[in-house]
């Protein structure tokens, strides 16, 4: 990551990124979406599953806002190259416990055209889980081909690349603390 401008844009590798959501607004959703799932889910102890790379600082925050016992599991798993989604998703790696009987809310960092929530949707709906949600800090419904309900939304945006915050250009950006979106000269 370069030095950051002046005006607080961002270079990474050979594209240019201006503050899109700030560190602010992204702590404050994160916080009632964590009082929302405490609520859901009390007397409970819901799996949540972390979607390697890009929501792992979603979900760390969404876990420490989270005021009732849950577990926290990993999956990795891999669509994009560069800034677009192949539509092919590649299992990388699953920590995954039994399911049976389990409260599992899957965490994803974005949902844009909804290849990857679909391929693990079906995945967890094999298993005998007590129920399924999604949460997700970024929906873009402009490109959104499914029907499935992201019970736990942080934020709708357009239809534009982003960074930061855990997404990522080619493995940089995921420690800027801000959400910023590709700048189109």
């Amino acid at each position: 990551m370069d030095i950051k401008s002046p005006n607080n844009n961002v270079q990474l590798g050979d594209l240019h990124f201006k503050p899109f959501i700030s560190t602010s607004e992204i702590q404050k959703r994160v916080a009632e979406l964590g009082q929302q799932i405490s609520t859901d889910f009390e007397g409970k102890c819901p799996l949540i599953v972390c979607i390697l790379n890009g929501s792992f600082i979603f979900c760390s925050d969404l876990v420490r806002a989270i005021q009732i016992d849950c577990e926290v599991q990993f999956m990795k798993v891999s669509s994009y190259e560069g800034t677009t989604s192949t539509g092919n998703i590649k299992p990388i790696f699953n920590s995954l416990p039994k399911l049976d009987g389990r409260e599992v809310i899957l965490v994803e960092d974005i949902i844009d055209q909804g290849h990857t929530i679909d391929y693990l949707y079906r995945i967890f709906q094999e298993s005998p889980v007590a129920s399924l949600r999604i949460a997700s800090l970024l929906l873009k419904p402009a490109a959104y081909k499914y029907t499935h309900t992201i019970d736990y939304l942080g934020f709708e945006i357009p239809n534009d690349f982003v960074v930061g915050y855990g997404l990522d250009y080619n493995q940089m950006g995921r420690n800027l603390p801000q959400l910023y979106t590709l700048q189109k000269d």
